[in-house]
């Protein structure tokens, strides 16, 4: 076994790769190379060739993995399978308040109504309604109706046309008069 030299391990490489031999004209790969031993040059020429492979195709990194793909489809099933019965919660809670308001609404008008009824108990709160809204008198009374409007005695006392102030049977009679003499 002979040791060889640095050189002649270089010439020895050429003459397997099928470069020339006897020490000519070296491979341009080899020179670029430090002299050293045949590690250090096999390393050197790895990371070249690295280097080449990687600069040659563009580093892509893939941004969907499997796991992500996977978790966007179950979020997104989530997202249309509660999507329908949210909506119909949404409304069903508006609905609820809405029958809410409309109940309370109800008991302050039955409130109302029973005080109402409580009070046309009275005979008294009766009698007065009675003599305001339908001019009732008691026997012996002599009732009086006193025209609302400055018009005056007799000068179309009962006839307003607005028919905001007149009791509704003077509404009633004014109406006759009004289509009876074809205004």
């Amino acid at each position: 076994m002979t040791h060889r030299t640095t050189g002649e391990a270089s010439v020895a490489a050429d003459r397997d790769r099928g470069g020339p031999a006897g020490g000519g004209a070296r491979s341009t790969t080899f020179s670029r190379f430090p002299q050293g031993s045949t590690a250090t040059r096999l390393r050197a020429l790895g990371g070249q060739a690295a280097a080449r492979v990687y600069r040659a195709r563009p580093q892509r990194r893939n941004r969907l993995t499997g796991r992500a793909a996977l978790l966007a489809l179950v979020v997104c099933s989530l997202v249309v399978a509660l999507a329908y019965p949210m909506r119909q919660w949404v409304s069903q809670q508006s609905e609820i308040a809405e029958q809410q308001r409309r109940a309370e609404e109800a008991r302050a008008a039955v409130e109302e109504l029973r005080d109402l009824k409580a009070r046309w108990q009275d005979d008294a709160y009766a009698e007065r309604q009675l003599r305001e809204r339908l001019h009732y008198v008691r026997p012996g009374e002599t009732g009086y109706i006193v025209p609302r409007s400055g018009a005056g005695a007799g000068g179309g006392a009962g006839r307003d046309d607005g028919g905001g102030d007149l009791p509704w049977y003077e509404k009633l009679w004014s109406d006759v008069d009004r289509a009876d003499s074809g205004r």
